[in-house]
């Protein structure tokens, strides 16, 4: 009779809904490269298959409502993660029976990024896809993470300086969300400036310096990524966001001379990967 080894930790699991980017620059790809250069281990619902690369975005295939949601149901009922990350569902039939699924699972951390259009200008998903995921999962959600152009058209708000922003992000915290971080990284400057607003508290701007380069690909993916992982870890929004910054701001760095395609590469996530981190097994 064989005898297996007592199982005594687990690691800090994300389970990352998302589209798969074939140039793996962004998308699952990115997250995956993101929770696990961080220490975490990271699951994945594939909501669309992208065909993409540097030079931008050529297709994208919807993955049905019913396949992304049996992809969420399995990995909650065995791997239960301790954070959600949601970004591109472009089947707008997807949100509702997922934020059922999410509720019957007692999911938490949920950080949605709300991808609308590509780096290339390639449209990811349509209103009808955006206007259900704010009905059925902003409510659900710990933190939102738009960018200026995705907060502008939620909003319907000229984004033209950082207090727009802020009326912007009170927008949005009526749907639901716990938290509004709306990214700068598109406005022009020397520096970035991302805007944070919860129901708790007043607006941060987390300010750092522009780094110029010509790798930013998946940079939206990678930050909300972070996000998650730092939230399962047990932060707070406000160190979660810090912290994902950092993070992303020395990839930015680490990968600013890289020469890969002929287009936006990506960051340079593995930098310094950390190993697995262990916690103590849960044993209820």
């Amino acid at each position: 009779m064989k005898t297996y080894q007592k199982r005594y930790w687990e690691p800090i699991r994300i389970l990352s809904i998302a589209g798969s980017d074939s140039g793996g620059g962004a998308g699952l790809q990115a997250d995956i490269k993101t929770i696990s250069s961080l220490g975490g281990y990271s699951a994945t619902a594939v909501s669309a298959i992208t065909v993409q690369n540097t030079l931008g975005v050529e297709s994208v295939y919807p993955v049905c409502a019913k396949q992304v949601c049996e992809q969420v149901d399995a990995v909650c009922r065995d791997l239960k993660p301790q954070a959600i990350k949601i970004s591109m569902l472009p089947d707008p039939e997807t949100a509702e029976p997922l934020a059922e699924l999410l509720k019957k699972h007692q999911c938490t951390n949920i950080v949605i990024d709300p991808v609308m259009v590509a780096t290339s200008g390639h449209s990811l998903s349509d209103m009808p896809a955006i206007e259900n995921m704010l009905r059925y999962l902003f409510p659900l959600a710990r933190i939102v993470t738009p960018n200026l152009s995705e907060a502008q058209q939620i909003t319907e708000i000229e984004l033209s300086h950082i207090g727009k922003c802020q009326d912007a992000a009170a927008k949005i915290l009526e749907w639901g969300p716990q938290a509004v971080l709306i990214k700068g990284g598109h406005a022009k400057g020397a520096y970035i400036k991302d805007l944070l607003l919860s129901a708790k508290q007043g607006p941060i701007v987390f300010k750092s310096p522009r780094i110029k380069t010509n790798n930013l690909h998946g940079t939206g993916c990678t930050l909300s990524a972070a996000i998650a992982f730092f939230l399962a870890s047990g932060l707070d929004i406000n160190h979660a966001v810090l912290k994902a910054k950092e993070y992303l701001h020395t990839a930015i760095k680490a990968g600013s001379a890289m020469a890969l395609g002929s287009g936006h590469g990506p960051v340079n996530h593995s930098f310094a990967p950390v190993p697995l981190i262990r916690i103590p097994k849960n044993q209820k």
